[in-house]
């Protein structure tokens, strides 16, 4: 996550009115917002790819999968765009807001900029979400991934799997 525009305080309404209008996505967290930085092809390859893919899988259920285009909005207001989201929450799906609030399942691509703050702040962040299941981070560079998930008893988060990701 690169530096804050601004090291004042903005509001998270004053942030959603912003980024509705703005040409250049931007999260937000903790009263910062941060311009995202664009993507390389390798990555748009993998989001489409898996958007594909989720797609195919989840065709006959009422989950939405979208891409990068769709941000998530946490209870702390916090707002990230993550690369792939899942949502099969009536609440995300009956309504016409320019976000979700139900994730359950987060998928980030990462990026040598990224990396850390996606293993560390931003995943953490993500935790604090009850409806989210699944957080899958995706390794550009080589052919590798990480998912954490909830454990069986819902008590926390456990490295479910890593390897590779040759099907992508």
């Amino acid at each position: 996550m690169k530096a804050p525009y601004s090291k004042f305080y903005i509001s998270p309404e004053d942030y959603l009115a912003g980024d509705r209008l703005s040409p250049t996505k931007h999260e937000y967290r903790r009263g910062q917002v941060y311009a995202r930085e664009a993507a390389k092809k390798s990555h748009i390859i993998l989001a489409s790819n898996l958007t594909t893919l989720l797609n195919v899988h989840l065709q006959d259920s009422p989950c939405l999968v979208m891409s990068s285009d769709m941000k998530v909005r946490l209870e702390a207001a916090d707002c990230y765009y993550p690369d792939v989201v899942v949502t099969g929450d009536e609440r995300d799906l009956s309504t016409t807001e320019d976000f979700i609030r139900f994730p359950t399942l987060v998928i980030e691509i990462l990026s040598d900029s990224t990396a850390a703050f996606d293993r560390g702040d931003k995943f953490a962040d993500y935790q604090t979400e009850p409806t989210l299941r699944e957080y899958v981070l995706v390794n550009q560079s080589e052919m590798a991934l990480e998912c954490c998930g909830l454990t069986a008893e819902g008590l926390g988060w456990a490295a479910l799997r890593r390897g590779r990701h040759d099907a992508l």
